[in-house]
This record gives structure tokens, sequence and C-alpha cells, in this order.
């Protein structure tokens, strides 16, 4: 039997209900597929301990801590110390996920705009990777983005991505990663993979942000951290590489951008 070429989830939610009390063969799966490290996004400061309890029980997951833009009119607005605090746990390896996202919750934008920016400086403050959620807002996102940055540099990925070819620019200009979700191996996703496409291989990362968007051939069922496979496999196309390239080549970023985790696993 061929040993699967490693590569890394870098953008899931493990304690989401889909997968409660199906941890232990979640991650075998993705071992067995080759899916090595797993990166569990808190969404709301509240549950960080339960997400913080899964990144101790398993060796092969991490986890961030955020509030996520949907649900920050409804939970307490986070504090730059409050992110700090949290980032000691030495397993803690991102900020987010944060961002803007105006298809839903456009009424909360303000205040969206005034929690991204607390994430931006506890990112900055940790040296922790930002994990960024954009959704109909580009030129908002965009313009935060670089007027903070220009304010002190900050390491970020704009997770799942699918925006405009115009974000995807401003956040590369910035030094910034894009991550391939599984909408990337949708029929009609052309604009996606042509974005992917003229991007530098050393700033692209694949994540399945599972339980959703399953990549095909699993679309509308329950996504999971072994199908980052699928998405890989896409991504290799796109690029035209190997699969093996591909995934060494996502690997080798993911412990770029999120160093702590790197470090972590070689000691």
């Amino acid at each position: 039997m061929t040993t699967p070429a490693t590569i890394v989830d870098s953008h899931c939610h493990l304690d989401f209900p889909d997968f409660e009390g199906q941890l232990p063969d979640i991650v075998q799966r993705a071992k067995d597929a080759g899916v090595t490290r797993m990166v569990t996004i808190c969404t709301k400061l509240k549950n960080e301990p339960g997400v913080r309890a899964i990144a101790e029980d398993y060796a092969e997951i991490f986890y961030a801590a955020g509030t996520h833009p949907m649900s920050v009119a409804a939970e307490p607005m986070a504090t730059v110390d409050q992110l700090i605090k949290i980032a000691q746990h030495p397993k803690m390896v991102g900020i987010g996920e944060t961002g803007l996202d105006y298809h839903y919750t456009a009424q909360s934008a303000d205040i969206q705009k005034e929690s991204l920016r607390l994430h931006i400086t506890a990112a900055r403050e940790t040296g922790l990777p930002l994990i960024i959620h954009a959704r109909a807002a580009d030129d908002d996102m965009a313009r935060i983005l670089a007027e903070e940055h220009k304010a002190g540099a900050y390491e970020c990925v704009m997770h799942c991505f699918s925006s405009s070819p115009a974000l995807g620019k401003a956040a590369l200009d910035l030094g910034f990663y894009l991550s391939m979700s599984g909408i990337a191996t949708f029929k009609k996703s052309q604009e996606v993979r042509d974005i992917f496409s003229t991007a530098p291989i050393e700033r692209i990362l694949v994540e399945t942000d599972s339980p959703y968007l399953a990549p095909m051939p699993y679309r509308g069922k329950r996504n999971e951290p072994a199908y980052t496979a699928h998405t890989a496999q896409v991504g290799a196309e796109v690029f035209g590489m190997e699969y093996a390239d591909f995934a060494a080549q996502t690997t080798a970023n993911f412990d770029r951008l999120f160093a702590k985790a790197a470090a972590w696993a070689a000691s």
C-alpha cells in the first residue's frame, strides 16, 4: 500500500456538533489520507475551552481562536488582552477567524470592523497569523488590511478564499496567503481556480472548513479533514504540479506561516 503524501488541513471546526462523539474516527481517516495535522477554529470565545481541549487530546490537532464576524454582534467584544492571554497556550497557533461578512450580517458592519481591528492588533502583538473570513465586503476588507499593515506588519491568511481577483491581489501584495477550500473543486468555480493559478505557489494553503463545503466528489455531504486531499488534488492540477509536490509545498507554506505549530511538532 502506498503511503499518501503528507498534507495539512489549515482550517476546520472539529468542535461543531456534526463531529460529536466521532473525533477518533475523524482523526484516523484524516491520517489515513495523509492529513497529519489540522487546525480547528474557535469562532466564539466562550467556546474556547472546548476547542482547546480537542487540541490537547490529539497530537495532530492545533487550534486558533477569535470571534467570527457573523457572531460578533451577539457576543461580548473580544479584547486584545483576552486574545493575547489565550495565545499563550502552546497549541494555540492563530488569531481568528475574524473578518467581515456583509452577505448575511451587513447590519453589524461597524462592530465587525471594530472587532477585526482588535484581532489584527492581537495578531501583531503575538506574532501569530490572522485568519480572515471575507464575504461581500471586498472594498472594506482590502482597505482595513492595508491600513493596519501600514501601521505595523502582521501575518495573515485569507481563509476559504473565494472573493474577487482584486481582493486576492490586495492580500498577496501585502505578503498574505490564500487558502484553497472545496469551493475550488466545484464545476462553476473556474474564476476561483484562475485566481489561485496566478498566485505564487509559496503563498497557498489548503483547508476543508469542515463540516462545510465538502469538495467534489462529496459536495453536499458533511465535510471532514480527510477530504483535504481532494482539494489538494485539484490544487495540484491548477498549478500543473504532481500531487506529492503540491502537498509538500503547501505543507512548507503552512509551517512558514504557522511557525508555532511547526515548532511544536518538531519538538
